[in-house]
């Protein structure tokens, strides 16, 4: 089993940054990919960010393009999702996840990873 333990959300204005953290224990591997994904209220988990196990590849939705990064300190067994510019519509729980989705689309989906933790709270006021 992996634990994985999101912190870093909070309250912020538009236009303003917050960087997630996610800390992995367990059974943990350098080899897993990680992503980062959201829901709003009354929406469904969408994915936001991707990247692989080296930190080679990363994939994100269009929606924060430009604005979101996401990396990674295996040595930490961390992965970080820095968020600028932010929006009122980046509003959600913000979770991550670890896996090994095996594909582009599958790395992009909830059903490309197994493990989940219990989700960290953002909102952009406006």
């Amino acid at each position: 089993q992996v634990q994985l333990v999101e912190s870093g959300g909070g309250l912020v204005q538009a236009g303003g940054s917050l960087r997630l953290s996610c800390a992995a224990s367990g059974r943990t591997s350098s080899y897993y990919a990680m992503g980062w994904f959201r829901q709003a209220p009354g929406k469904e988990r969408e994915f936001v960010a991707h990247v692989n196990w080296n930190g080679g590849t990363t994939y994100y939705t269009d929606s924060v393009k430009g604005r979101f990064t996401i990396s990674r300190d295996n040595a930490k067994n961390t992965v970080y999702l820095q968020m600028n510019s932010l929006k009122p519509e980046d509003t959600a729980v913000y979770y991550c996840a670890s896996g090994t989705p095996g594909t582009p689309v599958r790395a992009r989906s909830r059903d490309g990873y197994d493990y989940w933790g219990q989700g960290t709270q953002v909102t952009v006021s406006s």
